[in-house]
């Protein structure tokens, strides 16, 4: 039995690891997509996802439950909002890559669980352990150090960390499993994303079809790149504890930062390092915690 469990943990750390290795190295992919609008880059990539998905749903035969979603008002309107804040979150993120703020990008998925932490206690009126308090006060030192000395709000990182916890949230009271889920999220945006790129090529602004090939592959491969982690993730949540889960999830910022600094050369001054050194420590403040209660336990 133990054995069984080993396996299953190490299946879900390789799904866990693979997804967040595809969401670290994104920045890859969408830099060379610099020239196209970040809301083209959207469009395409809810598209392309709702098409994929469509064919993953028709191969398994499994359409019924759309259907009865659809006679649930609640259902759709946490769905249509939880959509909302995921193209939100990724029309900022793909507008930092492409102007050259991967760094600050990879801040708001370093701050994300703690502005977890922080709605669990606002929203669901969840207790906050005396770590996790000074957990929160370091990570807001650091932006408000950033904010002084860097000159201007983190705005990227802020709305990042705060509309993909939002966004979590949402999902938790969302009772659909996580393929269904996504493409409900998906078929709610696509005909908005479809009419925004039909108008785009109606005005001469629409990129698609007038670029080389390789960016062109790159807008219909958005779907594959956008639907493959998201797979993979929800494979590995299923087997890991919250807790290792919690410990992996790290790997994507970093990957994304060192992209940010020693790849594309962004700018990360001493003042820089403080503010990212105080949100660093309370992250692993809030980490170190949690795997000692898991321990202790």
């Amino acid at each position: 039995m133990n054995s069984a469990k080993s396996h299953e943990a190490g299946q879900g750390a390789l799904y866990a690891i693979g997804a967040y290795l595809c969401w670290g190295l994104f920045p890859l992919y969408w830099k060379p997509l610099s020239a196209v609008p970040a809301e083209q880059i959207l469009g395409h990539r809810v598209v392309w996802s709702a098409l994929l998905l469509a064919g993953v749903l028709t191969v398994r035969r499994h359409w019924g439950w759309l259907g009865e979603s659809l006679r649930q008002p609640r259902r759709i309107g946490v769905f249509a909002l939880s959509s909302a804040l995921l193209s939100m979150n990724w029309l900022v993120y793909i507008w930092a890559v492409n102007h050259g703020r991967v760094v600050e990008a990879s801040l708001g998925y370093f701050i994300n669980p703690l502005v977890n932490v922080l709605l669990g206690r606002l929203v669901l009126g969840e207790r906050l352990a005396k770590p996790q308090l000074a957990a929160l006060g370091l990570a807001a030192l650091g932006v408000l150090w950033l904010t002084l000395h860097v000159g201007s709000v983190p705005w990227v990182a802020l709305v990042l960390a705060v509309t993909f916890a939002l966004y979590g949230l949402l999902r938790k009271t969302a009772h659909l499993p996580s393929l269904e889920g996504l493409a409900l999220e998906t078929f709610l945006m696509a005909p908005i994303a479809l009419v925004g790129l039909i108008l785009a090529e109606r005005h001469g602004s629409g990129a698609f079809g007038h670029l080389d090939i390789l960016r062109t592959l790159l807008l219909i491969g958005a779907g594959v790149v956008t639907t493959v982690p998201l797979v993979l993730f929800a494979s590995g949540a299923r087997r890991l504890t919250l807790a290792t889960l919690g410990v992996i999830q790290y790997l994507s910022p970093t990957l994304q930062f060192l992209l940010g600094v020693w790849l594309y050369h962004e700018p990360f001054d001493m003042a820089r390092l403080i503010g990212f050194g105080l949100i660093w420590s309370g992250l692993a403040l809030y980490t170190g915690a949690g795997l000692l209660r898991l321990y202790r336990r």
